[in-house]
């Protein structure tokens, strides 16, 4: 009888280093996209922060076209500031600082700073004379005639 050689198969499926090595591909893949996805978070809350603002700021500008020649001209000696609390939370989540003034007779202009709840300690003066510096949300500027 012949005695037959069995010749070695090729082992199949993938090695301990293999699988090592695509677990570090794959880790290194997805810190990438973890760091994608917590930019993302971060721009929607800026994002939807800037909105907000910026309504608050065109809600005033409302308010401020309806008023009578008197009721601006009262307005116009100091800045009208209010904290306002959106969630009804108790704690101020934005801050709303409107300046009018009088260049001329029947012509008012109107200005509304919004600014983010950090800012609520610091004084209306500076928050004005320097609104991005002091991160401004919004900043709306209005010409109002009577």
């Amino acid at each position: 009888m012949k005695v037959k050689h069995r010749v070695p198969r090729p082992s199949v499926g993938f090695s301990l280093i293999e699988v090592l090595l695509g677990i570090a591909l794959i880790g290194i893949a997805m810190l990438g996209l973890a760091q994608l996805f917590v930019m993302s978070v971060w721009s929607n809350h800026r994002s939807e922060q800037i909105s907000t603002a910026t309504f608050f700021g065109q809600q005033e500008m409302d308010h401020l076209r309806t008023l009578t020649a008197a009721e601006l001209q009262t307005l116009q000696t100091n800045f009208v500031d209010e904290n306002l609390d959106v969630n009804n939370d108790g704690a101020a989540d934005y801050r709303r600082i409107t300046q009018i003034s009088s260049p001329q007779q029947s012509l008012w202009t109107a200005r509304v700073l919004v600014f983010p709840p950090s800012m609520i300690d610091k004084e209306a003066n500076v928050l004005f004379a320097n609104p991005l510096a002091n991160r401004v949300l919004s900043d709306m500027y209005s010409v109002i005639y009577r």
